[in-house]
C-alpha cells in the first residue's frame, strides 16, 4: 500500500492531468477488470499511458491488456493526493508603476533633446542641486549624488524585489528540463512535445515585468541625477577649477571631458566608480539579496 501511495503521489505531483489519467484507467479497470490502450485513448495521451506503465501501477495481464497492480491502493491514494498547484502571485503593475515607467521614458528622451534637457536639468533639477554645487567642488557633489543614488537603489531593491519569483521560475524550468530528458531516454516523443509546450506556457512575461518593476523606480531618481551631471559637463555649465585629479593608471586629468578610458570621459568614469562602489556598500550594509534565492 505504501509503495502504491508513493507512486501515485509522484505522478499526481506532476499536475492534475496525471490524476485525471489515473482516474480514467481506474474507472475502466473497475468496469472491465483489464485495461487496454483503446479503452482509454480518448481520455489520456500515449505519453501519460506510457508513464502509468513505467511507474509499475499498470502491469501486463499476460497479453489480455493491463491490470492495476493495486486498485484499492490507487483509489485510496487518489482520494488523498492533491495535484501540485503553483502559488499565484500578483505580478501586475499598478497605475503608479505605469506612470513611473512613462516618467522614465520622458527622462530618457531628454538625453537626445537639448531643449528638453535644459528644461528638466537646468530649470528643474538645478534649482535643488545648484546651491550644493556652488558650495562644494564638483567632484564632491558627484560623490554625494552617487551616495544618495546608491542608498536609494539598495532600499528599493530590499523592499520591492521579490527574488523568490525568479527562484521559483528557475526551479520550474529545471524540473521541465529533467522531465524532458527522462522522456527522451525512454523514447517518448509525444511526451517530450507536451512538456516543451507546457514549458513555453510557463515562460510568463509577468515574471520579468515583476522583476523590472523596482528598476523603474530606481531609474526615476538615478536618471535625473545622471541627466543633471550630463547637462553640467557636456553643455558647459560646470566651472573647471584647474585642479587636476590623479587617477590610477591614467595620471593627472585636468578637465571633466578628458577621455580617460578609450572614448569614455572623466566625468562618466568618476560617477560610475562612485555609484557602483556605494551601491555595493549599501547592499552589504542592508543585507540586500538581488539574486534568486537558492542560487
Amino acid at each position: 500500500m505504501a509503495k502504491t501511495e508513493r507512486r501515485v503521489e509522484d505522478l499526481v505531483g506532476d499536475g492534475e492531468e496525471m490524476a485525471d489519467a489515473l482516474s480514467a484507467v481506474l474507472a475502466v479497470a473497475d468496469e472491465k477488470g483489464t485495461v487496454s490502450w483503446g479503452d482509454v485513448s480518448d481520455d489520456l495521451s500515449s505519453g501519460e499511458w506510457g508513464r502509468l506503465i513505467e511507474s509499475g501501477l499498470l502491469v501486463d495481464a499476460d497479453g489480455d491488456g493491463f491490470v492495476l497492480d493495486d486498485p484499492e491502493g490507487v483509489r485510496e491514494a487518489l482520494s488523498e493526493a492533491e495535484p501540485a498547484e503553483s502559488e499565484e502571485k500578483d505580478l501586475s503593475w499598478s497605475r503608479r508603476d505605469k506612470l513611473a515607467g512613462l516618467g522614465v521614458l520622458l527622462l530618457f528622451l531628454a538625453y537626445s533633446q537639448q531643449g528638453l534637457r535644459d528644461v528638466i536639468a537646468g530649470d528643474g533639477i538645478n534649482l535643488v542641486l545648484g546651491p550644493l554645487n556652488a558650495t562644494l567642488p564638483f567632484h564632491v557633489v558627484v560623490l554625494i549624488l552617487a551616495l544618495a543614488t546608491g542608498l536609494w537603489t539598495a532600499v528599493l531593491q530590499d523592499n520591492m524585489m521579490d527574488t523568490s519569483i525568479m527562484s521559483d521560475y528557475q526551479e520550474t524550468q529545471q524540473e521541465f528540463k529533467e522531465k524532458i530528458e527522462e522522456a527522451k531516454e525512454r523514447g517518448d516523443d509525444e511526451r517530450v512535445k507536451e512538456l516543451r509546450q507546457e514549458q513555453m506556457e510557463e515562460m510568463d512575461l509577468g515574471v520579468f515585468k515583476a522583476q523590472f518593476r523596482p528598476m523603474v523606480w530606481i531609474m526615476l531618481l538615478t536618471i535625473p541625477v545622471f541627466l543633471w551631471i550630463y547637462w553640467m559637463v557636456l553643455d558647459g555649465h560646470v566651472i573647471e577649477t584647474g585642479t587636476a585629479m590623479v587617477l590610477p593608471l591614467v595620471g593627472e586629468v585636468s578637465t571633466w571631458q578628458t577621455a580617460v578610458v578609450g572614448p569614455i570621459q572623466l566625468w562618466l568614469v568618476w560617477y560610475f566608480v562612485c555609484s557602483l562602489s556605494f551601491s555595493q556598500i549599501m547592499r552589504k550594509a542592508l543585507n540586500v539579496q538581488v539574486s534568486p534565492t537558492g542560487t
